[in-house]
């Protein structure tokens, strides 16, 4: 099959965002939010600290403020989800007179603490997981959520070729509504030509119908928390509903490699697992054939872009402006695979490691 090469646009998305962001000057006193030696204070607060994605993310925000003469203060959840740390901190960041907050929300649950953040003065941004509703931040910058989503769907439709799609479908949540979660989920079914209900609602599609090529029936909605045990569990609780699953969509890449240890453990080695990241571990098991395809993204840019952007604030009142049509500043994303469907744009695995994170 021919693929269609992007080439070096994972490259370029890579590492001319900072180049390519726009920024709208707006008139008024950004404030001060310095300390005494003028450094400006901002809170990085991640969902989590031991995930590869949110590790680099904190190691690229804090590059940049290192350039910037930002004084970074880094907190995180205890996991995915965690809303009661993320409020204490954001409150510590209000109490302490900080310039803004970067965060990437673990859940509606926080939404009044962002709004009186911004009460206080401080510029909100943020990072991966656009809040619902978006305007709860100042802005966000992610990944299209959906669009990695649905590029995972077109490649495992093409893989099935028409053959009946039997599907456990491992999400991060099934107590609360995040976007990156039905963003993802209800993207991956829309790439698989499967027609979907209320977009911000995982699991209310039919359970058996048609796919764009053939039949399916949808086992499972499990949650993973987006962790390698989570993914485990997860699928073997699918496993027990219906031991045929062929075709595994997973929220990222630790839960991938969770599933698949589970699919091992029941003696199952053909099934198309699919994924969202693009760290250089989950990069590596693409190579190894572990994840038939992943979405990558970018969040040293995206925590590169959400430091440069609180510091023009704080300079001189510079706002960055959301990509055209989107209520997000859109980072890129690039199919990787070493299966190539036809029409389905995607690089190898070999270049994914070139601009891969983690």
């Amino acid at each position: 099959m021919k693929i269609v090469r992007t080439q070096r646009r994972a490259a370029a998305l890579g590492f001319s965002l900072v180049a390519t962001l726009g920024l709208a000057a707006c008139g008024g006193d950004a404030g001060t939010g310095s300390t005494g030696d003028g450094a400006i204070e901002v809170s990085l607060i991640t969902k989590e600290s031991t995930n590869p994605f949110f590790v680099a993310m904190q190691k690229g925000a804090q590059a940049e403020a290192d350039k910037e003469g930002v004084k970074l203060t880094i907190g995180a959840g205890k996991e995915d989800g965690d809303e009661a740390t993320q409020i204490q901190l954001i409150e510590n960041a209000i109490a302490a007179g900080q310039k803004g907050i970067i965060i990437t929300p673990n859940g509606p649950g926080i939404n009044s603490a962002l709004e009186k953040a911004r009460e206080a003065g401080l510029y909100v941004i943020a990072l991966d997981t656009p809040p619902d509703p978006a305007d709860v931040v100042d802005i966000t910058f992610a990944t299209d959520n959906f669009k990695a989503g649905k590029l995972i769907g077109e490649w495992a439709k093409g893989q099935l070729g028409g053959k009946p799609a039997t599907i456990a479908l491992l999400d991060a949540f099934n107590d609360k509504v995040v976007s990156v979660d039905y963003n993802r989920d209800q993207g991956f079914l829309t790439g698989m030509g499967i027609e979907t209900n209320d977009p911000k609602v995982n699991g209310d599609e039919a359970p058996t119908g048609d796919y764009d090529g053939g039949t399916y029936t949808i086992v499972c909605n499990e949650p993973t928390l987006g962790a390698e045990d989570g993914g485990r569990t997860g699928m073997e609780n699918c496993l027990t509903k219906n031991p045929d699953i062929n075709v595994v969509y997973t929220i990222n890449e630790p839960s991938a490699v969770g599933a698949n240890n589970a699919l091992k453990a029941a003696g199952i080695t053909d099934a198309i697992i699919v994924s969202v990241d693009g760290g250089c571990d989950g990069v590596k098991e693409v190579t190894d054939g572990v994840i038939g395809a992943t979405s990558q993204q970018y969040p040293l840019k995206m925590a590169e872009l959400g430091v440069k952007a609180i510091a023009a604030y704080a300079k001189d009142g510079t706002k960055p402006t959301t990509s055209p049509g989107l209520d997000f500043f859109d980072t890129g994303v690039t199919l990787v695979t070493d299966k190539p469907v036809d029409g389905v744009e995607s690089i190898t695995s070999e270049e994914g490691s070139k601009v891969c994170w983690g």
